[in-house]
Parts: C-alpha cells; sequence; structure tokens
C-alpha cells in the first residue's frame, strides 16, 4: 500500500506492536498481557546480567495504544527478542513490515503441534498424494472461509 504521494505506508509503532500481541501467543488461546511481557523481559533481562533494566507494563501499554511513540532502541530490542521479529521490523514500511510478519506467520505455524503433525505425515508421500492433500485442504480453508493459501506461501 502506498500513500497519495506514492511513498511506502507506515503502520504506527502501536499497531505493529498491537499486530505482535494479538498474533503472538503460542501454546496459548488467550493474547499476552502486557504485564505477562513486561515481566518476561524484565526477567530476561535479569538471567542476562542487566540486573538495573525494567520495562513496565504501564509503558507497553502507552506504546500499544499510542500515548507514547518513542522508546529507547532498548525497549524496541527487548520486545522484538521476546516476540521473535528482528528489531527493524518497527522501522520498516509496510511492505517489508508484511514480509517480516509472513515469515513470522509461516515459523508460527510450524510450531503449531497440528501443523507438524500435517507435515510428518505427508512426508515421503508421492508428488501426486502431496497435491491431492494440498486439494483437501484448500477445500477446508474455503469451509472455513479463510484465503485459498496463507500469506506465507503467496509467490
Amino acid at each position: 500500500m502506498v500513500d497519495p504521494d506514492g511513498s511506502p505506508q507506515r503502520r504506527s509503532l502501536a499497531q505493529k506492536l498491537n499486530y505482535l500481541f494479538q498474533t503472538f501467543h503460542p501454546g496459548q488461546s488467550e493474547p499476552y498481557s502486557s504485564r505477562y511481557v513486561a515481566g518476561a523481559i524484565t526477567a530476561a533481562a535479569h538471567e542476562r546480567g542487566d540486573t538495573k533494566y525494567e520495562i513496565t507494563h504501564s509503558y507497553i501499554s502507552l506504546l500499544r495504544s499510542g500515548e507514547r511513540d518513542n522508546p529507547t532502541m532498548k525497549h524496541l530490542e527487548a520486545l522484538a527478542a521476546f516476540f521473535g521479529v528482528p528489531v527493524s521490523y518497527f522501522f520498516a514500511d509496510d511492505e517489508a513490515a508484511g514480509r517480516i510478519e509472513e515469515q513470522w506467520e509461516l515459523l508460527a505455524a510450524m510450531a503449531d503441534s497440528g501443523v507438524r503433525e500435517v507435515a510428518f505425515r505427508a512426508a515421503g508421500l508421492s508428488p501426486e498424494s502431496l497435491e491431492t492433500i494440498a486439494e483437501v485442504l484448500r477445500q477446508v480453508r474455503r469451509l472455513e472461509g479463510l484465503d485459498q493459501d496463507p500469506p506465507s506461501i503467496r509467490p
């Protein structure tokens, strides 16, 4: 997407951060809270010996709401590390951020035990059998109202 002047659109820091919160919660049915993320980031810093580092849940909430939009590089690095994205994600235009998100979604899907089971069971099957399985999955995605192919595998 581009702005009227032809430059790539940029989502705000808050929008990118909220995207990460909404989509990254492996093994949990609910997204992580700002309190949980702050605690995990602070604990990880302390484990690395950086006992003075702290990020509070209220500060993360302010970043997510857009009330604060100029965090330190240390905070951005910590948030990026927690969510498993490069820190450049927060500075990228929407097109570049979208590519990072697609890669992340593919990795997250591969971490899903159900997706892994399908992949393991498909290993060694003939190309014809794999195409049949792919067609069944496309039909199921259609029935569930999802895109035919997830964004991360589109050409």
